[in-house]
């Protein structure tokens, strides 16, 4: 019988495929540099085919490797939905890693996830909170299956699959306001002290964007990593925050808090890749939160 490629030969020519860097592609396969240039060698004098092309500029795909490409990844999404299957039929099912915004809060996501588990008993899912950019990295590496998030152009999210449930209504908190308006202008925002997420999340530069497009500086007065924190800073200080009207409302927050004009909307997703082997319990997930949110 004619020798075939190792499982592991062709799960780093996909992880080169993705970032058509060796220095890259070797530490996401955790191995050395020279022993992963070895396995594409190797690769290549088994199938008799130049699939990577070498040069002082760097390397890429050829027109035969691009080909392979796209084989390789089915062969192997058909090999891991198998396997996954086979352990759903011993009862040794998978869990299902969820990621969740840490801006956005957690709260919202583990409502969902109480109910969905009663009925799915026998379904397992763990909800990791995280940043924007470690939420994505994660995604890529495939630790987590589905990601709730918010749709972000800064970051490169054409090559996942999104389904949109909701629009989430940005509102400002400040219990110490003390204004009988229910809506506030960015004018009167700008003009109270304002708490922020740390510089280096996301959501800055969200909120910043927000107030540099309406032409308006507020004053920071601290810096937070996680909503609960900037809420609880709220509460005890004469500042305020840009928060999810969604999230307060799940902690119990009923009032405290201003309809901002101009509006602050974002647009909700749960991102994730088809090709995952667990794509059809992912899909009963998906359209469970889809549906909950078009009936609100």
């Amino acid at each position: 019988m004619e020798q075939l490629p190792s499982i592991q030969q062709l799960e780093n020519f996909i992880i080169y495929g993705k970032v058509r860097n060796f220095t890259t592609a070797a530490k996401k396969a955790n191995i050395t540099q020279s022993a992963f240039s070895f396995q594409m060698k190797k690769l290549e004098e088994l199938l008799g085919v130049k699939l990577i092309v070498r040069s002082n500029r760097g390397s890429d795909l050829t027109e035969a490797g691009e080909k392979f490409l796209q084989h390789v990844q089915k062969v192997i999404g058909e090999l891991s939905e198998c396997v996954y299957e086979m352990k759903q039929i011993k009862g040794k099912t998978m869990p299902l890693n969820i990621g969740a915004l840490m801006s956005l809060g957690d709260v919202l996501m583990n409502q969902h996830l109480s109910y969905f588990q009663k009925h799915n008993a026998d379904l397992t899912i763990n909800v990791y909170n995280l940043e924007a950019y470690e939420l994505f990295r994660q995604l890529e590496d495939g630790s987590l299956d589905i990601i709730s998030t918010f749709y972000m152009s800064q970051l490169d999210v054409a090559k996942y699959e999104r389904t949109f449930f909701c629009n989430e209504k940005m509102v400002f908190y400040a219990p110490h306001f003390n204004s009988q308006k229910n809506e506030l202008a960015i004018e009167d925002i700008a003009s109270y002290p304002l708490v922020q997420y740390a510089p280096h999340y996301l959501m800055n530069s969200i909120i910043k964007n927000y107030f540099t497009v309406n032409k308006k500086t507020p004053v920071v007065k601290a810096w937070l990593s996680t909503p609960y924190a900037i809420m609880n800073y709220c509460q005890q200080n004469e500042t305020g925050a840009v928060l999810s009207e969604r999230l307060l409302n799940a902690v119990g927050i009923e009032d405290g808090y201003y309809d901002m004009a101009p509006s602050f909307n974002l647009k909700c997703y749960l991102m994730y890749k088809k090709s995952n082997p667990k794509y059809k319990i992912m899909k009963v997930f998906i359209d469970y939160i889809q549906k909950l949110y078009t009936n609100r």
